[in-house]
């Protein structure tokens, strides 16, 4: 019970590492301390259970954003929605749990070694956690150090690749502690030096080129937001928080669903403001959803206003739909059974198709922008897969109203902090109620909205060109790293032997 415990606070401690604590310091130590407990494990069934007692911690810290939206919105008696959140973080555990098995699993053949085995059983626990049951990559590792100096190698191994040096520099640090070696400090010395150089190695190419960039915080509660009597007045909210800015700015975004008309029954009040955008010389990039009569399904939407070459109509090829719907909220998995259950199961707006898995660029104020909705920005290959050779702009819109006043928001815009830095692209996030903001290419704020304020970020965006390792690559560097990782063991043992 004592490890267990123990376990439970060293998973609860991850959360200061994130957004809005920032403590990027912790997550090394807290892993060391995790796998010093680890070790002392005498079969897989033991460490997998410790390792589950982390995970659970971690998640049930981390992600407590979530009951806030189960409380508020589900209609669930308390001990209902609590019970829904322990089960949601006790699946989310299993996958620390898996790596931990698998680890004790391969350790004998290891020897004295058998802690360079554990990055690669943790990455394939974390890979299955970010396609089972559609994924759900939230709080990887890798996040807590955005803003730290291993950050600076996201443009190179991305996140996941942060995520294997941390289980590097943790290792080193376990391997001073059990073996009374402190020549293992060398190992995060060089790993921290090497990503404090990494910005001089591949820096982004600014154009030059700046465009004006006005993102907009309505700050519509979610409440009303589906409420049929007040989509007018939050659509003249929208327009009244722009309209000062048609004559300063290149570019106005609304965020997700800002437009809560469905889009085919919404088409005079959509050209009118189309017209008003071309008469200002300013173009407008909304959220909407979209109904499509033929395949009889919804579709949660970016759109385009106010281009000078071609007025807005109806299902043109300049827009984008969401691809990863998050489940419950935009679709319900084994709809005819859980949809009896409760409002949670009800929401308004549960019922969304699949946009393309690959989608051209938005071309708004002449520029091509790579476009994704809330959810989609935690998935990293998919946002990469996303980005052309001359893509200029990274935009998420989001509505993070469903987790009120909670640490969620500051980990949602922190992970689009990481994409920024990934592809060195500018990153614009524009949302309901915060956090709204501008990112540049490696990953610094330079301007951003206070939450739930009803308010307009105006800005000067600077362009950027050039491509990335990561965007090359993809995850397939961090892959080879943990690999080689794992094959140290039996490398090292050879060369003993040998000698």
């Amino acid at each position: 019970m004592g490890r267990g415990l123990a376990s439970l606070l060293l998973g609860v401690s991850l959360l200061f590492t994130y957004a809005p604590f920032s403590q990027s310091w912790l997550s090394s130590l807290a892993m060391a301390g995790f796998l010093l407990l680890l070790v002392r494990n005498v079969d897989a069934k033991q460490a997998a259970v410790m390792a589950w007692w982390f995970g659970f911690g971690w998640f049930g810290a981390g992600i407590s954003w979530v009951y806030v939206s189960i409380d508020q919105f589900g209609g669930l008696p308390v001990f209902v929605s609590v019970f829904l959140m322990v089960l949601l973080c006790g699946y989310l555990a299993l996958f620390p749990a898996l790596a931990a098995w698998l680890w004790h699993k391969l350790r004998v053949q290891a020897g004295r070694y058998a802690l360079w085995l554990f990055p690669l059983c943790w990455l394939i626990a974390e890979w299955l956690r970010g396609w089972l049951l559609t994924g759900f990559p939230w709080l990887s590792l890798g996040y807590s150090q955005t803003s730290s100096t291993l950050g600076n190698l996201a443009p190179h191994i991305g996140e996941i690749g942060i995520t294997v040096a941390i289980l590097t520099v943790a290792i080193a640090f376990a391997e001073i502690i059990l073996r009374r070696k402190p020549e293992f400090l060398i190992i995060p010395v060089l790993i921290y030096a090497l990503a404090w150089f990494s910005p001089y190695l591949n820096a982004p190419d600014l154009t030059g080129e700046t465009k004006r960039i006005s993102l907009v915080q309505g700050n519509i509660q979610q409440s009303l937001k589906w409420n049929e009597a007040q989509q007018w007045p939050n659509f003249l909210t929208y327009q009244d928080l722009s309209r000062p800015h048609y004559q300063e700015s290149d570019l106005i975004i609304w965020p997700e669903s800002a437009v809560t008309f469905i889009e085919p029954y919404a088409q005079q009040a959509l050209a009118d403001l189309d017209h008003r955008a071309r008469t200002h010389g300013v173009e407008i990039i909304t959220g909407i959803i979209d109904y499509d009569r033929a395949q009889r399904a919804y579709f949660n939407s970016i759109i385009t206003l106010g281009n000078t070459n071609t007025p807005y109509q109806y299902a043109e090829a300049n827009r984008y739909q969401k691809h990863h719907l998050l489940p419950i909220g935009e679709f319900v998995p084994f709809e005819s059974i859980l949809r009896k259950i409760g409002p949670l199961f009800n929401l308004p707006m549960s019922s969304f198709s699949r946009g393309a898995p690959q989608q051209t660029n938005l071309t708004s104020a002449d520029m091509k922008i790579a476009a994704n909705i809330c959810y989609e920005v935690i998935f990293s290959d998919y946002i990469r897969t996303q980005v052309e050779e001359d893509t200029e702009l990274l935009l998420t819109i989001s509505n993070d109203s469903w987790f009120g006043r909670s640490h969620g928001p500051h980990q949602h815009f922190q992970i689009a902090q990481m994409r920024a830095r990934e592809l060195a692209r500018p990153m614009l996030r524009a949302t309901n109620n915060g956090v709204t903001g501008v990112i540049d290419e490696v990953g610094r704020v330079t301007a951003r909205l206070p939450q739930f304020d009803a308010h307009v970020l105006t800005t000067d965006v600077m362009l950027v060109s050039g491509t990335t390792f990561y965007r090359q690559f993809g995850t397939i560097p961090a892959w080879l790293l943990a690999i080689l990782m794992w094959l140290l063991p039996s490398t090292l043992r050879k060369v003993k032997n040998s000698s």
